[in-house]
């Protein structure tokens, strides 16, 4: 996906003449990828465990609203409104996964039913005002701010070259250290030569992508959000014992539960991450357009999915990585806008994403039966 990521981004600079590369283009890609990419970071587990969530959509818009409407019709602070509208999500997102976990119901019947009720619930909360304007700064800047630049080096933000410098150092740490382990376990690794390219290549696009964004405004508050949110769920799923149990579910769940692995536990863990980031999606595209909308949220869902296919998660289940998921939002975010900088039609744009994850699926399918 990162060689994937490269060519469309060549072609569209190509094609745009470079304006596809331009700092502005490629600062407001990322924030208008922010809340699908935290979406899709919770989609990919749910996958992973062989289920899905198609409530998180308009579950992000209501709790978008609710936000919009604690801010300017209560006037209470931003630090009590976004722990509220998350733990709102969580609870949320517990209900789809007792609904599925301990009542039995299939997890496209449950969320079904839940993107109808809060489709239902975001229309009640704004019927009466309609859009709901949000006029308190400090919460607006979460979606449109910046991380403060400190001091320019050559026209460039200080603070965005460090987070860029810091994020490659941590991802070349990483590697080695997941390579090491591999090793040592006598796992399969890839060729020494091969490692250190990929290294190389990941590194130059994090670098560059970095310098681009360092020429504008630097990083912005939301790009920040969406790296800590994969870091934490990358610690999550790799590191810890809960991480393993959600994988191992996912690949067998008669043999997890057979195994000791509480099978219900995790369904609800999951779910109720999904639910969190569902309620941080929607602050994220309320603060971005600073006002909630009767229409937010639509096809949120649907992005979210696709950007997890995208991203490498298997059908199947049990295979997927968030890293990937987020790679996979922001390919399918630079389709959509290299596409309108070269004025292409919203019919073709729908039906070129659709063969774009329909060809995702397929190399998964295709990868599976080789292995098999």
């Amino acid at each position: 996906m990162y060689i994937a990521l490269f060519v469309i981004m060549l072609i569209f600079s190509i094609l745009t003449d470079g304006l596809f590369m331009s700092s502005r283009n490629i600062s407001n890609l990322l924030d208008a990828t922010g809340y699908i990419a935290v979406l899709a970071v919770g989609m990919t587990l749910v996958i992973v465990i062989r289920h899905i969530d198609l409530s998180v959509g308009y579950a992000a818009g209501f709790m978008g609203a609710i936000a919009a409407i604690l801010l300017s019709q209560f006037g209470l602070p931003v630090y009590l409104t976004i722990p509220i509208i998350l733990l709102i999500g969580i609870i949320a997102g517990l209900i789809n996964g007792f609904l599925v976990a301990s009542v039995g119901i299939p997890a496209f019947v449950a969320t079904l039913a839940g993107m109808l009720i809060f489709r239902g619930a975001l229309l009640r909360v704004t019927e009466k005002t309609g859009t709901i304007n949000v006029r308190d700064d400090w919460f607006n800047a979460i979606g449109n701010g910046y991380v403060p630049a400190i001091t320019q080096v050559g026209g460039l933000s200080l603070s965005a070259l460090v987070i860029g410098a810091v994020a490659i150092i941590l991802y070349i740490l990483s590697e080695i250290r997941n390579r090491r382990n591999k090793i040592k376990y006598n796992f399969e690794v890839v060729s020494g030569s091969i490692f250190v390219l990929k290294l190389v290549f990941v590194s130059a696009i994090i670098a560059y992508i970095t310098w681009i964004l360092a020429g504008y405004n630097g990083i912005s508050w939301t790009v920040v959000i969406m790296l800590l949110v994969v870091i934490a769920y990358h610690f999550l799923t790799t590191k810890t014992v809960l991480g393993r149990h959600i994988y191992a579910v996912g690949s067998n769940p008669e043999a997890a539960h057979l195994s000791g692995i509480n099978v219900k536990k995790i369904t609800y863990v999951v779910f109720g991450s999904m639910g969190m980031l569902s309620a941080l999606s929607g602050i994220l595209f309320t603060s971005r357009l600073q006002s909630a909308s009767p229409t937010a949220g639509t096809l949120f869902e649907l992005d979210a999915i696709a950007a997890a296919y995208v991203g490498g998660v298997s059908a199947a289940g049990g295979v997927g990585k968030v890293t990937g998921s987020i790679i996979g939002a922001i390919v399918m975010a630079s389709l959509s806008s290299g596409m309108n900088l070269l004025g292409v039609g919203i019919s073709y744009q729908y039906m070129i994403r659709g063969g774009v994850l329909a060809l995702a699926v397929i190399f998964d399918v295709m990868t599976r039966k080789k292995r098999g």
